[in-house]
């Protein structure tokens, strides 16, 4: 049968894809990092330097997916023996001693390592695993089975015949594998191990000046699409958690179109910026010290409380209790607002951290309080706060994590601490007022022999603002300004103002407004 011209062929249905089921981790963070958690029957190394949390990985996925009807094998090799490490590995949150003998059993391979060859390793994970019908298998340490064979000739095709035929063994029986080795970066390039692989995440850790810094990269996961770079990890009481280098871009909703107007908790202030900061916004209030950056923000948290928001102070530079005292002096309660759960104050110092512990320490305090004001006190506190190797980034994580809390819906007022120098008029040394929606300066001036303070709103996106420069005073009520609106002096900026009017004289308590 001739075909007509321009007609198409018929073409065969297009085959299903096989759906392969994703395992969760146990590890909080790795799924997102994964793309949705572990490919199960997938066959996967954990390398790295030794103390970098494999061992810990290894038991939180076992604890996570092993189960009485399909349990996990643990064989160790010359490593630790199993009863001391479970001794160390029960300190830790996830650790269920329910599951052990029957939804998770310990073999040790020792003796079978130092007295034969490969194939009699091999054996002796075979009989066990066809007697188990495991769902997951680690080894660890794999690189001290594979150190058994010399270096000798034809030893590299001896080794990658043994970890295929492992690899074989273990994807036949359904189960999911890891093998854990402390391997170098270099060794990745001709290692044979690790071409066989499905999934290879590295782990490692870096002494930066006297900060250590554990990091993990998923340099190899079949079938699906993993979180490429280096992601930051800790171990605490809950194991091993890891922390996205996405974390928190991912799903965020955008500003909504009519945005509420909030007040700062100074209604002068409010005037200037048009009736208040809009809602979604990100503030930065920018100024020497001693001119009332924290008494600001603690203004604006307070304004929110009054109306019922929850709200969050994230602080570096002063421990809570001496925070709330401090606030108490301009005649607001944080203590109440604290005890009943409206408030939470974070005082994060470590001096390791990284941008991402910190964003997700936030993003957890708002989905349990539903926080809608932010405070970050201050932004150079909280670079001091990180571990070395962040503060070279800091300016683009930044960006990361004010994209990130503003698209969750939240408010945030940050402090930055600048020099004023009386010639110029920054507005921050990490140039990120292009990251800010909105920026208040304040800053001192010179006026009849007096040191005094003035603020001016900056920048305002989304809606008009005041241009005056107002001078101000901080007093039993906090930041208060100062009428009238217009003052007698021009170049208020410099630091060094020039008087244009007459001189009057300095009254010793200027009057103010609220």
């Amino acid at each position: 049968m001739k075909k007509r011209p321009g007609a198409r062929a018929a073409t065969a249905p297009a085959a299903s894809k096989v759906t392969i089921r994703r395992l969760p981790t146990g590890v909080r963070g790795l799924d997102e990092i994964l793309g949705g958690g572990l490919p199960e029957y997938s066959f996967n190394i954990i390398a790295g330097s030794p103390g970098c949390g494999k061992t810990t990985l290894a038991h939180q996925f076992v604890f996570a997916n092993a189960t009485r009807q399909r349990p996990a094998l643990y064989f160790t090799v010359l490593g630790e023996p199993a009863i001391k490490m479970l001794r160390y590995q029960q300190q830790y949150s996830f650790f269920d001693l329910s599951k052990l003998n029957d939804s998770i059993r310990f073999i040790n391979l020792s003796d079978v390592v130092m007295e034969h060859d490969l194939n009699a390793v091999l054996e002796e994970i075979t009989k066990v695993v066809g007697a188990t019908n495991p769902s997951v298998v680690v080894v660890d340490s794999f690189r001290t089975v594979l150190r058994k064979k010399p270096n000798d000739v034809g030893s590299e095709m001896e080794l990658q015949s043994f970890t295929q035929r492992l690899a074989m063994l273990l994807t036949s029986y359904q189960a999911t594998t890891f093998l854990l080795g402390e391997y170098t970066e270099s060794e990745m390039r001709d290692n044979p191990v690790f071409t066989v692989a499905d999934g290879l995440i590295w782990l490692s850790q870096v002494a930066e000046r006297n900060s250590v810094v554990r990091k993990l990269q998923v340099l190899k996961l079949r079938g699906q699409a993993s979180v490429p770079g280096l992601h930051t990890i800790r171990i605490g009481d809950y194991g091993l958690q890891a922390f996205s280098r996405t974390l928190g871009l991912v799903g965020t909703g955008a500003k909504p179109h009519r945005q509420r107007r909030l007040s700062m908790g100074a209604p002068e202030l409010d005037k200037l910026l048009g009736g208040g900061v809009l809602e979604g916004d990100s503030v930065l209030v920018a100024g020497p010290s001693g001119t009332g950056k924290s008494a600001l923000a603690t203004q604006f948290i307070s304004a929110g409380l009054k109306l019922g928001e929850p709200g969050i102070m994230v602080i570096f530079e002063e421990r809570p209790a001496k925070y709330i005292s401090r606030a108490a002096g301009l005649g607001l309660d944080l203590r109440t607002a604290q005890k009943s759960g409206k408030l939470e104050v974070l005082y994060l110092r470590p001096l390791d951290l990284s941008v991402d512990e910190t964003m997700q320490e936030i993003l957890d305090a708002v989905k349990r309080n539903g926080a809608r004001r932010l405070v970050i006190d201050s932004l150079v506190g909280f670079e001091m706060a990180l571990a070395p190797g962040f503060r070279s980034d800091f300016r683009e994580s930044l960006y990361r994590m004010i994209a990130a809390l503003t698209g969750a819906g939240v408010t945030i007022l940050s402090t930055v601490e600048i020099e004023d120098s009386f010639t110029a008029f920054p507005f921050s040394h990490y140039a990120i007022s292009f990251l800010t929606d909105d920026i208040i300066r304040l800053r001192y001036v010179e006026i009849d022999g007096q040191l005094r303070k003035v603020l001016v709103v900056v920048k305002m996106r989304g809606g008009n603002h005041s241009k005056d420069i107002r001078e101000y005073v901080i007093g039993r009520e906090g930041v208060l300004l100062i009428s009238p609106h217009r003052t007698d002096y021009t170049r208020l900026t410099s630091g060094l103002p020039e008087r244009v009017g007459d001189r009057k004289e300095a009254s010793p308590e200027p009057k103010a407004v609220k």
